[in-house]
């Protein structure tokens, strides 16, 4: 599912139109990047949180020339789904 798909979707479950789906969707979408660019974690019981993980600095071997390649130490935003989330998936 894409978010055009995903905005035509709730668009019919929740019966508003399609621009005030779409509204919502980049509403959740930029308070969740905003909080998790200001260290905050957003947690939704049921579904799941997003926060960032913190990678440490380490060194890397390219395979190709076997040369040894610092990679500096970075953040990457991680979804950790909830334990309702993954018993639907899982049946």
């Amino acid at each position: 599912m894409n978010k055009t798909e995903l905005i035509a979707a709730l668009a019919d479950r929740t019966g508003v139109q399609k621009r005030d789906a779409e509204k919502s969707i980049n509403a959740f979408v930029d308070i969740v990047t905003e909080s998790l660019v200001n260290g905050d974690k957003v947690q939704l019981v049921g579904f799941g949180s997003f926060e960032i993980k913190e990678r440490a600095a380490r060194t890397a071997r390219n395979p190709r020339t076997g040369e040894e390649l610092a990679v500096p130490a970075s953040k990457a935003p991680v979804f950790k789904p909830g334990k309702a989330l993954k018993e639907a998936v899982k049946n």
